[in-house]
C-alpha cells in the first residue's frame, strides 16, 4: 500500500510542484500518472523513491514512512523499488550483463544467484543475446529494455517509471509495456508516469491526472 496524505512540494515561494495530494495505492495496483508537462508527474515519483523530500505531508510504502527515512535508510527502501527512467541512465562502461546485474550485487546477493537471475531477466525482455556489449553499441529501444530489465530484476515491491516510452517507437512501446503488465502480475504494483493517451487507451488501467500539481482526477481502471 502507497499512501500520501496532504503531500505538498515547493520548490519556490511562489511556484508549487504538488499541492495538497492525498492519495491510496493498494498493493499489486497499476496506476498511469499522466498530466501535461510542470503538472508533478515526476516530482511525485522522485517523492517515492526519496530523491526529493515533500515540503509538506507524508509518504507510505507499506507502513514505512519515506519521509522520516535518514540517509542511511534510504538505500534499503530503494534496494525494494525497480526504477526505469526516459534516458535510461545505464553504465555506460558496463556491459549489459552488469548494468542489470548491479542492483542484486547491491543487496550481497552470491554470484550464482546473480548470473542465474540476471540471464532469466535479459531473456524475459529479448536481450539474452546481448549481455556482454556495451550500452551505447544498442539501439535506444534496446538500451531502455535493459533499463527495464535492471528494474525488474530485484521483483520489486513497487516499479517506478517516468516516461519509460517517451523516446521510442510505437513497437518497442508495445512490447516494453508488455513487460510492465507481466511484472504487475507476478505481484509489483506499478506506477507510470506517461503524456501518451493512445498508451492508456490501449492499455486502461486506474489513471491518475495531475494539473498544476494538483490530482483534478483519479480514474479507475
Amino acid at each position: 500500500m502507497i499512501q500520501f496524505y496532504n503531500v505538498c512540494k515547493s520548490y519556490k515561494k511562489d511556484a508549487a510542484a504538488l499541492v495538497d495530494l492525498n492519495l491510496k495505492i493498494p498493493k499489486g495496483d497499476f496506476v498511469y500518472i499522466t498530466g501535461p508537462s510542470g503538472a508533478g508527474k515526476s516530482t511525485l515519483l522522485k517523492l517515492l523513491y526519496a530523491a526529493e523530500k515533500p515540503t509538506r505531508g507524508q509518504i507510505l510504502i507499506n507502513s514505512q514512512n519515506v519521509t522520516r527515512m535518514g540517509s542511511r535508510q534510504i538505500p534499503f527502501l530503494r534496494r525494494r523499488l525497480g526504477i526505469v527512467f526516459q534516458d535510461f541512465k545505464l553504465l555506460n562502461t558496463r556491459t549489459v550483463f552488469e548494468n542489470v546485474a548491479f542492483p542484486l550485487e547491491v543487496q550481497g546477493r552470491k554470484r550464482m544467484e546473480v548470473g542465474k537471475k540476471v540471464f532469466q531477466t535479459l531473456k524475459l525482455v529479448g536481450l539474452e543475446h546481448k549481455l556482454n556489449r556495451l550500452p551505447l553499441e544498442l539501439s535506444g529501444g534496446e538500451q531502455q529494455r535493459v533499463a527495464v530489465a535492471r528494474a525488474l530484476v530485484i521483483d520489486p515491491l513497487v516499479l517506478i517509471a517516468d516516461e519509460p516510452t517517451g523516446n521510442l517507437d510505437p513497437e518497442v512501446t508495445l512490447d516494453i509495456m508488455e513487460l510492465f503488465k507481466g511484472a504487475n502480475a507476478r505481484g509489483s504494483t506499478v506506477l507510470l508516469a506517461t503524456h501518451d493517451r493512445e498508451m492508456i487507451r490501449r492499455f486502461p488501467r486506474r489513471v491518475l491526472t495531475l494539473e498544476h500539481g494538483r490530482l483534478i482526477e483519479d480514474r479507475p481502471a
